[in-house]
Order: C-alpha cells, then structure tokens, then sequence
C-alpha cells in the first residue's frame, strides 16, 4: 500500500529530511519521501502492517520536529 499524508507545521527543509530517513529505516516500510515544498510525505509499506506503520512513522517524525503533523 503506498498513501500520501499531510505534514502540517513543516518548517524545516533538513528536518524533512531526517523524517525521510527515519521513515524508511522502519521496519517494514519498502520506500518514504517527504516534500518539503509541499508539505506531505509518501509512504509505502506492506498493507497487513500498514496502520502500525504510520503510527510508528508519526512518532518518529515527532522526535525529529515536534510541531509538525502528519494528518492521518
């Protein structure tokens, strides 16, 4: 499953990139970008863990900029 959420309060560009990376190092994510410019971030990961995921996607990103939002 591959979906597009929103990140609200995104206002650093090399923060979106550790989220990015952060993302992708979880476990069993195939890809993730985030885009600064648009504020969102793609993830892709298989569909049976899929919402386990993005709460452990959420959270990571939470560590790296606390303010920011990802609109589930």
């Amino acid at each position: 499953m591959k979906k597009t959420f929103i990140i609200e309060d995104l206002e650093c560009a090399h923060c979106a990139a550790k989220m990015e990376q952060a993302v992708k190092n979880l476990d069993g994510v195939i890809d993730a970008s985030v885009n600064f410019l648009k504020s969102s971030i793609t993830v892709e990961a298989e569909d049976e863990i899929f919402d386990k995921v993005m709460k452990q996607a959420v959270n990571e990103c939470k560590k790296i900029e606390p303010d920011a939002e990802i609109v589930l």
